[in-house]
């Protein structure tokens, strides 16, 4: 359900909207969900290699 949540953020739907199309979710899943994919992208490094 995260990248559902995300996928509908990218898109520019508000909290609002995605509780409205999601009724099993609340605002706190949300937060979660945001939380949830910071966590993963900060434990990432990409090097970058130039050419």
């Amino acid at each position: 359900m995260v990248s559902v949540i995300l996928d509908n953020m990218a898109e520019g739907a508000t909290e609002l909207e995605i509780l409205k199309s999601y009724p099993s979710l609340n605002s706190e899943d949300i937060k979660a969900a945001i939380a949830y994919a910071a966590q993963l992208c900060s434990e990432r490094t990409v090097s970058l290699v130039t050419v």
